[in-house]
């Protein structure tokens, strides 16, 4: 082990687009863990649009400042503990921030199983597993039949959801960038039809993809996206408000979503905003059923692996740009 830690600082909240030049690696001792303290070694860093959102101010957790070490959850492995909860060679899953080495409370990390591939502890069996669990099936209780909508549908969250949508029964459209993408969900993973929102007027693609209207919208991007889904729902429509990943990086949209009050009233629309915390107590339940849907390959699971720490702030703008398909993921060590 060495007898120092490597660490991307956060060293200027950035006003505008998030750039390289507001991060910086540096060297520090390798910290020492306390009583009921573990030192933990960082696998994989969990990367999502969330990380953004961060540097903006409190969410629900605190604000990112500049000159500390960047947040964002991560695959650890225990090295050395001075608690009786965990043991070295532990698997855990914790807000370790960008780093090789982190001590944390024992406390705050969550013990993982043990089981291949280890990245699936951040995808499906992770937050954009259990959030695309939730958020569909929690919040937007879809039916068999219903026509489900999902924004940012390539992305980790998006890609899931749209899936269990499918295993549901549900017909369902993706909401991606580019035609590759859109490709994609309606090959690989079976989405009923897919709308390029780069390819010309979203309204009318969309409703050409879902004429009958939308019974359930996943949204994980706000804005414009949002408002072309309003004015497409059914009576007693349900959006699941996941994320705003438009909002995030940037100068943010002026305006929300236009003549909402009246039309949420004469469709009877339900507009819910979830975290993944929010269900804790069905996590267990939730990753068994997801595994079940894996194992019998009626769930695909798409990973997008960087390699190398000092490669982090570049995959992170490069998901913010809309780079990925799937969860994507830095490999530490």
């Amino acid at each position: 082990m060495p007898d120092y830690n490597r660490q991307i600082l956060l060293v200027e909240t950035p006003k505008g687009k998030l750039g390289p030049e507001h991060f910086r690696l540096v060297e520090a001792p390798l910290p020492k863990p306390q009583e009921d303290e573990v030192l933990a070694r960082v696998r994989y860093i969990s990367l999502d649009a969330a990380n953004r959102a961060w540097m903006q101010g409190a969410t629900y957790r605190s604000a990112v400042e500049a000159g500390s070490v960047m947040a964002g959850g991560a695959l650890a492995e225990i090295v050395e503990s001075k608690s009786p909860a965990l043991r070295p060679g532990d698997l855990v899953f914790a807000d370790t921030g960008w780093q090789e080495y982190a001590v944390l409370p024992a406390k705050r990390a969550a013990k993982l199983p043990r089981l291949a591939p280890l990245t699936h502890l951040l995808s499906v069996y992770g937050i954009a597993g259990l959030t695309a669990y939730f958020g569909l099936l929690r919040v937007g209780k879809p039916q068999p039949g219903e026509t489900v909508v999902v924004s940012a549908a390539a992305g980790s969250v998006g890609s899931l959801a749209g899936q269990i949508a499918k295993i549901k029964g549900g017909r369902v459209i993706g909401i991606a960038g580019g035609a590759e993408k859109c490709a994609w969900l309606t090959g690989a993973l079976g989405f009923d039809a897919a709308v390029d929102y780069k390819a010309g007027p979203l309204p009318k693609a969309l409703k050409a993809a879902a004429p009958d209207g939308i019974d359930v919208y996943f949204d994980n991007v706000g804005g414009d996206i949002l408002e072309t889904c309003l004015f497409q729902m059914r009576l007693r429509g349900r959006i699941a408000c996941c994320g705003a990943v438009s909002q995030y990086d940037g100068a943010p949209q002026t305006h929300g979503p236009r003549g909402v009050p009246g039309l949420i009233v004469v469709n009877r629309l339900t507009l819910q905003g979830f975290i993944v915390m929010d269900y804790e107590a069905e996590r267990a339940a939730a990753i068994a059923e997801l595994k079940s849907w894996v194992d019998a390959g009626k769930l695909m699971v798409q990973e997008d692996i960087i390699d190398g720490l000092e490669n982090t702030p570049r995959a992170l703008i490069g998901l913010l740009a809309g780079e990925n398909k799937g969860k994507r993921m830095v490999k530490v060590a």
